[in-house]
């Protein structure tokens, strides 16, 4: 991860690019139970946000920690399947829902007991992106952040995430 500005220092990383075909098998187990009503996109946001968070000896979020995803294009086959259920003029719940990226922190509040500040940010730019999350992270005076790059894109999928901390 490029632009890691002090004070923060890279605690645990993960990197499923692509996740292993039985992914959302393991984030049942990670979490007790199977997510419902989450798209692939969430899921797999939430899958590597957990896996992250089990390298760094975390089974929650710590309170005040600020998280930030980040993604080239958010939830690709959720979005497609939105346009689909607007031609056939179906109606949206589920489909609209999951095309929200902010879907994936409602998850973690939900799966992770988070209540902080996040965001979601679509990018061309990874490292410019992180560094923006540090800076807000810093102005926030957040105990920890939790950064993900979540892509979705026809059958390739990925998650990369790091939990940052001071020092």
């Amino acid at each position: 991860m490029d632009g890691l500005e002090a004070p923060w220092r890279v605690a645990a990383q993960s990197c499923a690019a692509p996740p292993t075909p039985l992914w959302r098998e393991d984030l049942a187990k990670l979490l007790g139970a199977r997510p419902r009503r989450l798209g692939t996109w969430a899921e797999l946001g939430l899958y590597g946000a957990c896996t992250c968070l089990q390298a760094a000896g975390l089974g929650v979020l710590p309170s005040q920690a600020m998280v930030c995803v980040a993604s080239l294009s958010g939830s690709e086959s959720a979005t497609h399947a939105t346009a689909e259920q607007c031609r056939d003029g179906l109606p949206l719940p589920f489909g609209f829902l999951q095309s929200q990226s902010s879907q994936l922190l409602a998850a973690f509040g939900q799966w992770l007991q988070w209540e902080g500040e996040g965001g979601f940010l679509a990018h061309r730019d990874p490292a410019c992106a992180w560094r923006l999350a540090q800076r807000e992270a810093l102005q926030a005076q957040a105990s920890g952040v939790l950064l993900g790059q979540v892509e979705e894109s026809g059958v390739h999928l990925s998650t990369q995430w790091w939990w940052l901390v001071r020092g």
